[in-house]
């Protein structure tokens, strides 16, 4: 097992991640910059422009959100809107399988969780190693304390 990640890790798309908050601060810069400039604008236009860019940046700031952090009680995973925490008895597989859009975790509860945190988007072999990364740390983690080496 010496293979598996240190804990506490974080899983997260970083590509993907750098080109949304960098698109948030260059939509931010630039839109505030055409409502600066624009003469004809009054205050109020001024600040609906800035307020639009806000609104553009909340977005592509809730798009960088998702994660996976694996601790040594569990995993929480942290997606676009909402976080569940689990523990790792509840993971039966992590599945990231061609084409799919990011990875899923099969839980003991009969459903499946996607986890946005993982996403082959931009640094597909990043994804497939974290994706490996965290199945065996499920793997390993799933086993009962008294059966733990």
């Amino acid at each position: 097992m010496s293979d598996l990640p240190t804990l506490p890790v974080t899983f997260r798309p970083g590509s993907t991640r750098v080109v949304l908050l960098t698109a948030a601060v260059a939509v931010f810069v630039v839109i505030t910059a055409v409502a600066m400039s624009l003469q004809q604008l009054s205050p109020g236009e001024r600040v609906s422009f800035v307020f639009t860019a806000l609104l553009l940046d909340a977005v592509l700031l809730l798009l960088a959100r998702p994660k996976v952090v694996a601790d040594e009680d569990g995993v929480t995973v942290v997606n676009l809107t909402n976080k569940r925490r689990l523990e790792w008895a509840e993971i039966l597989q992590v599945t990231l399988r061609p084409g799919d859009p990011w990875v899923f975790l099969n839980l003991s509860d009969g459903t499946s969780l996607p986890a946005l945190g993982i996403q082959p988007g931009l640094a597909r072999q990043r994804a497939i190693a974290d994706a490996r990364a965290l199945r065996s740390l499920a793997e390993a983690r799933s086993v009962p304390d008294r059966e733990r080496p």
